[in-house]
């Protein structure tokens, strides 16, 4: 849904300034209170806005959350845009692993307010699922089946492996006050994240590194 300001003009610098406080409003009203808690007063208080100047901009809630939830979206899919077909698979994985567990840590907010979409049954951004994510899932599970099959990693499920990586690093966000009462005051510190990564890294790449003699050729199984 196109925010209203830009339906008929060009967006000006303060228009877009005026968007995107808007949206940041409105990610501390939705993570707090959910989708039906939220209320435009509070996103308008929030952003330091009346009422109909933030109307000019969004005719609805709705259109303020599909918005921010295609924002964040846009962001939460960029370092798998990034997986470079041309690269070393490995390499490649690890940086997909770092890049996901750093969203967690930096964007905690918004992982939640995802997660908390997805457990609903995603009523309100099943387009967006549709028309974003899964042609990129789709893309990217084709490029690691390409390096399945030229044996550069072991051949297992191409999208279960994606949503492997996303649900362990997503963990980190999603259920962060768990793992820090779990791992306790010693390793429950920012350091946390970077053992995550160790871990995870340990956990995927070991898995898929082949492990057969290069004569005698990949195993590969199709998915």
């Amino acid at each position: 849904m196109k925010a209203r300001a830009t339906e008929t003009q060009r967006k000006t610098r303060i228009q877009k300034e005026n968007e995107a406080r808007i949206l940041d409003a409105a990610l501390e009203s939705f993570s707090a209170h959910g989708f039906r808690g939220a209320t435009i007063d509070q996103i308008a208080d929030h952003a330091g806005m009346s009422k109909p100047n933030l109307l000019y901009y969004f005719r609805r809630k709705q259109d303020i959350y599909e918005a921010l939830i295609a924002r964040l979206l846009d962001t939460w899919l960029e370092p798998l845009r990034e997986l470079n077909p041309a690269g070393d698979p490995l390499p490649e994985l690890r940086s997909y692993i770092r890049r996901k567990l750093e969203m967690a840590r930096d964007f905690p907010r918004e992982s939640r307010l995802f997660a908390n979409e997805i457990l609903q049954g995603a009523p309100r951004i099943k387009r967006l699922l549709e028309s974003d994510l899964k042609p990129l899932v789709d893309e990217k599970a084709e490029v690691l089946r390409g390096w399945m099959k030229a044996g550069q990693i072991n051949s297992v499920d191409p999208r279960h492996l994606i949503f492997s990586i996303w649900s362990t690093t997503q963990h980190y966000a999603d259920f962060d006050a768990q793992v820090q009462v779990v791992l306790g005051p010693d390793r429950g510190a920012e350091g946390r994240f970077e053992d995550a990564a160790r871990y995870l890294e340990t956990l995927f790449l070991d898995g898929l590194r082949p492990q057969v003699k290069p004569d005698s050729g990949p195993r590969v199984r199709s998915f």
